[in-house]
């Protein structure tokens, strides 16, 4: 399978995915860290991608997302941000329902 269909499925088959540097339990960077520790304050489980176990993906994300830099936060099969944006959104109280109704839609 060619690199870009299995990202395409990760993101397809998980409604709240994050790919980041390590797992939310053992982060191997302080962005990758926050978003995390952001995605696990919503209470809804998610999905995760360690790109340091996955070059291939690592290498080929950004150019399919058009987003330069790890952590990458895609919900319902949409790119929403990298830490700094999660962080924000958290904070006003966007991510929450954003999450949630992700999640929602996935076990309907």
């Amino acid at each position: 399978m060619d690199i870009i269909d299995t990202i395409k499925e990760q993101i397809s088959s998980n409604p709240v995915l994050l790919y980041m540097k390590g797992s939310p339990n053992a982060p191997q960077c302080g962005f990758s860290s926050r978003a995390a520790q952001v995605l696990m304050a919503c209470g809804e489980k998610f999905a995760y991608v360690d790109i340091l176990q996955n070059p291939e993906i690592r290498a080929n994300l950004p150019k399919y997302a058009n987003w330069p830099t790890f952590p990458q936060l895609w919900v319902g099969g949409e790119l929403v941000g990298g830490s700094d944006i999660l962080a924000e959104m958290f904070e006003k109280g966007e991510l929450q329902p954003l999450i949630k109704d992700a999640v929602s839609k996935a076990n309907a």
